[in-house]
């Protein structure tokens, strides 16, 4: 069953403004009132529209924030970037950070005023801190038709309005899916839940607690039936953030901005002090507690947690399609032929059984503010709009090159032989991210975007958990806060001092260093670091409010 996204209160409802989709020509006078001096541009194409496939008319050159993942570190001369250089005429200057820094380093070059021209692979809400560093995007994406094209189709509006700020403008452009692409959840060892005697996906968050129960007394040898291993900037962060719409709340890589929209009052609360958020951290302290969960899920690293998975001291471990290859992959390579992986569908919670609200959204980009300066500026933005969101460039980044990385059977693409990615051709020598740089999060924001390319690469498991999450009802989407620029300055305060206590004490509760019995103290440290002033100034900031 397809989502069908509810919206936020009415009265943000009757307040949204609806975004203006026009894809102009790149030539005539109206440039000129989007701040662009066409006498000075160079690269751009005169008649770019939907369709179009962009090649600059003669080479330039944008400086990139390269998120250098650890699975398919950074090679220059990827298939990739040669063929960006030969077909679309466009090279790169990169500041290459590593995934684990990405965050902080980010932060520093735009409150420094070095920004590269594009920065992908952040979120929204993530760049409402850095608005007089950011170029404002909105003001520019008359020349992004593509781009304007699939909001418009796929009634993505709303999504898009509410990431205003309080001057009118918007300074992230989101990656986008025809629907929801959720990705995170856990991987069991199937083998080990049916020696158990369990076959079926647990339906709620409790009954998956005693399914680790079950596979704990059935399976004696392991350690711990469950660990945690995205622990990267908060505590276990995905898995948290998959659960929390069931509960009520917010946690871990959607937490954000610490706040919660609650529509039947019509304003914001605090989701780190919120009974729902309680819920969330004592679910998972009493797996810890009883023995059915890893304490050190909240602060190990990556390969840490997959070695356990790998080595059978663990039964069920966080993941997502491509991390489910990775394990099989592993178990291979040490020869536990009997071990099984499946990808469960996120339980449903005390709060029911939901996505996060604008889970059609992506991570985006956001842009320096001197891009707007550079002779190539235009051709940027057409460059941008045709890779991240033409139909083309969305395969050309997903799939390659036709002939090259993949050929069509029927309706259908497939992949070389020769070539993995996701364990569609497993044990082939070579993979499509590791070693053509295609598949890449820098340079696609979505999996494809539309419900067809998303789906091309998928196998049939992950097919199905996308059609299992995808029966889930979508949260409201709470209304645009829109701050002035000294009420931005003071919310990044608040929400940057009470972000640290929330993650310390998240950890803390759950591997039981701090007992829930203390959770009046913390809401009480929270109220001392300025939680209801924060929560006032941001719903007396939300659109249409006083």
């Amino acid at each position: 069953m397809r989502i069908t996204p509810r919206r936020a209160a009415a009265s943000f409802a009757a307040t949204a403004l609806v975004v203006t989709l026009t894809a102009c020509s790149t030539s005539g006078g109206e440039e000129e009132a989007a701040g662009i001096d066409m006498e000075s541009q160079v690269g751009y194409m005169e008649d770019f529209e939907v369709g179009t496939t962009f090649k600059a008319t003669e080479p330039v050159s944008f400086s990139l924030l390269y998120r250098d993942h650890p699975d398919y570190p950074f090679k220059a001369d990827w298939p990739i970037v040669e063929h960006l250089k030969n077909d679309q005429n466009v090279e790169f200057e990169y500041v290459n950070v590593p995934l684990a820094d990405l965050a902080t380093r980010r932060s520093v070059l735009i409150s420094s005023g070095d920004g590269p021209d594009i920065m992908p692979s952040i979120y929204a809400g993530e760049e409402t801190q850095f608005r007089n560093a950011l170029l404002p995007i909105s003001d520019y994406v008359e020349h992004m038709p593509h781009f304007l094209d699939k909001i418009e189709k796929w009634g993505l509006e709303a999504e898009v309005e509410q990431l205003r700020q309080e001057d009118g403008k918007y300074y992230i452009l989101p990656g986008i899916h025809e629907i929801a692409k959720p990705q995170y959840s856990i991987a069991v060892r199937a083998d080990l839940w049916e020696k158990a005697g369990i076959t079926e996906d647990p339906e709620t968050w409790d009954e998956f607690k005693e399914q680790l129960e079950a596979v704990k007394e059935a399976n004696p040898d392991i350690d711990y039936p469950f660990s945690d291993k995205w622990s990267i900037n908060s505590p276990m962060e995905q898995t948290l953030n998959a659960a929390a719409p069931n509960f009520g709340t917010s946690a871990g890589t959607g937490f954000i901005n610490g706040l919660w929209w609650d529509e039947e009052a019509g304003e914001f609360t605090y989701a780190g002090a919120s009974d729902g958020y309680r819920d969330l951290v004592t679910y998972f302290a009493s797996l810890v507690e009883e023995g059915l969960m890893d304490p050190e899920s909240v602060t190990q690293e990556m390969e840490q947690g997959e070695q356990k998975f790998a080595s059978g001291s663990v039964a069920a471990i966080s993941s997502n399609d491509q991390e489910l290859v990775k394990y099989r992959d592993n178990f291979d390579q040490l020869g536990t032929k009997d071990a099984e992986v499946h990808q469960i569908v996120v339980p449903a919670g005390p709060y029911g059984s939901y996505l996060s609200a604008g889970s059609r959204r992506e991570s985006g980009i956001v842009f320096g503010a001197e891009a707007a300066k550079d002779e190539d500026f235009l051709a940027m933005l057409q460059f941008v709009d045709w890779l991240y969101y033409s139909d083309e460039g969305l395969e050309f980044a997903k799939w390659g090159v036709e002939g090259e990385t993949f050929e069509w059977d029927g309706d259908k693409r497939v992949l070389n032989e020769d070539i993995d990615v996701n364990g569609l051709n497993p044990g082939a020598p070579k993979e499509l991210r590791k070693d053509f740089g295609y598949h890449n999060g820098v340079w696609m924001l979505a999996h494809g975007s539309t419900e067809e390319l998303d789906k091309s690469m998928l196998r049939d498991e992950v097919v199905e958990f996308l059609d299992g999450m995808n029966a889930k009802e979508e949260l409201p989407l709470p209304p645009a806060i829109t701050y002035d620029e000294m009420e931005q300055e003071q919310a990044t305060l608040y929400q940057t001092n009470l972000q640290d206590i929330v993650y310390q004490n998240t950890a803390q509760f759950i591997v039981g260093d701090r007992p829930l019995s203390e959770w009046d103290d913390y809401v009480a440290e929270l109220e001392a670091a300025g939680m209801a002033d924060y929560v006032e100034l941001a719903n007396s900031a939300v659109s249409g409010g006083e």
